[in-house]
């Protein structure tokens, strides 16, 4: 019948069979898998129920030009829905063919607004929707460049609408806004960019955190106007109103009280993270509220204050417990352990550039901020609920009383070491006071200890006499721990590597012996292992490493000084003036500064292992004619791993230039974190390339005058060291003159610089009081070595 309107279902199946027809395109031109056709299948469904549930509610019975046009939007949406669930692991056609889709229906936004203009509310609410769709699975894509938090902007859309279930003015007609346009169109373009992965890190950031602002801006204009104009409800409405409420007010009760359990018997390992731990009763819960129902007003708001900021607090030190373990293999310590943080941001400044650091600082600090003020919230409501049913809460407490007490009789348990009848918090506590009681005696039991220096007055004339002449190196490769030689996917080739290694040395005339020391650290902190087994003492925080600047003690470079040696410290990852300087009273320290590298950063290492010692030796061993002692810090296995530098001619290092297409062309810490099967076999190319570096150093420059002993400084992160409670690094000493290693004889150490796994362990405090008397003057005649070239 003519002027009939036409049923939208024909339209309908049309963009179903379009959206058929691209995903097989998509296959063809992409490899689109069953993941891909899975998510593109339920975008169709999806879509074609919601439609058809829109179009009666607005009693539509057609689709205008704007409504078609925006059906073919949801069609290329739909094609990117597909893309993005199918491309886990980014690859260039995927990418290309989601920003050209992007490309294709951020042109038809631009053109229905001129050519096909929306004439119903149904046109309008129709191309909102898919517009959230379409920025939904950008932002979900985006995220996997810039990290997680950009979802945020995908979801604040459908966040607006879950409150507007609860708040009915919330749903209520907004009028034309060009600002709400506008922003909305940006999303779209700035994820866009963002997926195309062509923009720097930091750029992308901070254009999506741009869009996320302005975003959020929008919402809040729109929510302003609704308060503003809200109108009166009829009575049923009024009602419903306060069902909805209702409702809400158990829901936020029942997340105040999911967020007080989290605190009280949520545990502080991620490995220890399970349904079963929050199945538990805590007895301080318990206790929290019996005192709380009891105390008068005034007491009850300070007391709510006090418990809501402590559990806070508890739940925050989990948090760094948490980190802690993860990377030293221990709990984060309240007096001894802040100054990591200062490290750990300039660990992500590197890693993520000044932007990504900037934004992780803010983020922790809200994070804080939103534990301690949400916890005391928390606290706060659950409190007026038990006030406001007294009768009720002390019955359940006194019912949940007996039950802990019959499961804590009883040894009742779900999971191994998680009882029913818990008393984590109370425990957690517990050890954090008596940390902190132990750190603030310990620099009176450190100063102890300082004191008992067996070399403080030995004078220079009787040290290191069976040294004399030489050329002796103590020489840290970083992260190198015991993991890398045993038990671990690495293992063969790092063990390779170094048996072959003690071949390549004896071909050449060097002899050398190995063991294992056991380092005060784990995962991090290379600067209390360095003063370690530079003073002979247990140095395995950071307040003990900060008061040996103060005191008085000798340490191996202070010893070789004395002795006549010319001290050097190479530290080729500092950046600025080294704090240890006093520590160690090096003749002269060489940092990233003034080593005359003009290369690219791999990462986290401002200068190539290589490099750090073909310019010690071209600057310091080659043109000093008097014996010198080093220590010297190989930084290309630190921690991320990557990018690695390629082995090149020691006579091609020049002034680090070769390096320059190196870093970029290498893999990038993103590629593989925090993936831990990925993170493993950068961590063993990495320790391959300093271990290389070295061996190599000596063959090519090895002579009769060189002592060199080569150690780590701890074991890897747990995501790389399966060796649980092992702390030890292993130690080799190579040289030529067999004079010099008959010294050690008594030591036990084993030939070759590839220790097995039953090789003598010491700790690494011992090894200064060991060398200064395996070295020193003997009871018999002194056999000094020959004299310096």
């Amino acid at each position: 019948m003519p002027g009939r309107p036409q049923s939208p279902v024909r339209a309908m199946l049309t963009a179903v069979e379009a959206v058929l027809i691209l995903l097989v395109g998509l296959t063809v031109a992409t490899g689109l898998g069953p993941a891909g056709w899975l998510a593109g299948l339920a975008f169709a469904v999806l879509g074609w129920a919601a439609l058809t549930d829109g179009l009666r509610r607005f009693e539509a019975r057609s689709f205008t030009p704007a409504g078609r046009l925006t059906l073919g939007r949801a069609v290329l949406v739909g094609g990117v829905a597909a893309l993005v669930v199918e491309t886990t692991d980014p690859r260039p056609d995927p990418v290309m063919a989601i920003v050209v889709l992007s490309v294709a229906v951020l042109a038809l936004t631009a053109l229905g607004g001129s050519v096909a203009p929306p004439t119903e509310a149904f046109d309008t609410r129709f191309a909102m929707e898919v517009g959230a769709v379409f920025v939904l699975v950008l932002s979900a894509f985006a995220s996997t460049f810039v990290g997680v938090w950009v979802m945020a902007i995908g979801l604040l859309r459908y966040v607006f609408a879950g409150v507007g279930r609860v708040l009915p003015w919330l749903r209520a007609p907004l009028p034309p806004s060009r600002v709400r346009s506008v922003v909305g169109t940006a999303q779209g373009v700035v994820l866009t960019a963002v997926a195309t992965g062509v923009l720097p890190t930091s750029v992308a950031v901070v254009l999506a955190g741009l869009a996320l602002l302005a975003l959020i801006g929008s919402f809040a204009q729109d929510v302003r106007w609704l308060a503003q104009n809200r109108t009166a409800e009829p009575a049923a409405e009024k009602a419903g109103e306060l069902n909805r409420r209702r409702v809400a007010g158990w829901v936020f009760t029942g997340l105040a009280g999911l967020l007080v359990l989290v605190a009280l018997v949520g545990p502080n390992q991620l490995g220890q993270l399970s349904l079963w731990a929050f199945t538990r009763i805590p007895v301080e819960g318990l206790m929290g509220a019996a005192l709380v129902l009891v105390l008068p007003v005034r007491a009850r708001r300070v007391a709510i204050v006090l418990i809501g900021t402590g559990l806070g607090l508890l739940t925050i030190v989990k948090f760094l417990d948490m980190g802690f373990y993860e990377v030293f293999d221990r709990p984060f310590h309240p007096v001894f352990d802040w100054p990591f943080l200062v490290p750990a941001v300039d660990f992500v400044e590197t890693s993520y550039g000044h932007v990504g650091a900037v934004l992780a600082v803010v983020g922790v600090a809200l994070l804080v901020l939103a534990l301690l003020v949400g916890m005391t919230l928390a606290v706060r409501r659950l409190t007026r609920v038990a006030v406001g049913h007294r009768t009720a809460a002390t019955r359940i407490l006194a019912t949940l009383g007996v039950l802990w007490l019959v499961c804590a009789l009883a040894g009742v348990r779900f999971a191994p070491e998680q009882p029913v009848a818990a008393r984590s918090a109370a425990d957690h506590v517990y050890d954090d006071v008596r940390q902190v009681r132990q750190g603030l005696v310990d620099d009176e039991t450190f100063s102890a200890e300082v004191a008992k220096d067996d070399y403080r007055y030995t004078p220079g004339k009787d040290l290191l006499t069976a040294l004399r002449g030489k050329d002796v190196m103590f020489v840290f490769v970083e992260s190198y721990g015991r993991v890398a030689i045993e038990r671990s996917e690495g293992a063969a080739q790092i063990d390779k590597i170094l048996d072959d290694g003690t071949e390549r040395l004896r071909a050449a005339g060097f002899d050398s012996r190995s063991a294992f020391l056991t380092s005060p650290t784990f995962g991090g902190g290379s600067w209390l292992a360095h003063a370690t087994f530079q003073t002979g003492l247990w140095v395995d925080n950071q307040q003990r490493r900060d008061s040996l600047n103060r005191r008085d003690r000798t340490t191996l470079s202070i010893a070789f000084n004395r002795a006549g040696w010319r001290t050097v410290g190479v530290v080729p990852a500092n950046t600025e003036d080294w704090p240890d300087g006093n520590m160690y009273h090096f003749d002269k320290v060489y940092d990233s500064r003034n080593v005359g590298y003009r290369g690219p950063r791999f990462s986290y290492a401002t200068v190539p292992d290589q490099y750090t010692l073909e310019q010690f030796e071209r600057t310091e061993r080659a043109p000093n004619p008097e014996p010198i002692m080093a220590q010297i810090n190989l930084i290309s296995s630190h921690t991320p791993f990557t990018p690695i530098p390629e082995i090149v001619g020691w006579d091609e290092v020049g002034d680090g230039s070769i390096y320059d297409p190196m870093a970029a062309a290498g893999t990038q810490p993103g590629d593989v974190w925090p993936d831990p099967t990925k993170v493993r076999g950068v961590y063993t190319d990495s320790i391959a390339y300093s271990l290389k570096s070295l061996l190599s150093y000596v063959e090519t420059y090895g002579d009769d005058d060189l002592v060199l002993v080569f150690l780590g400084d701890h074991q890897p992160a747990p995501i790389v060291a399966s060796q649980e409670g092992s702390r030890d690094v292993p130690i080799s000493i190579v040289t030529r003159d067999q004079a010099v290693m008959n010294r050690i004889d008594g030591w036990g150490w084993q030939n070759g610089i590839n220790p097995a796994p039953d090789a003598p362990e010491w700790k690494m405090d011992t090894f200064r009081d060991r060398f200064l008397d395996a070295y020193g003057p003997k009871s018999d005649t002194d056999k000094s070595a020959a004299p310096h070239r």
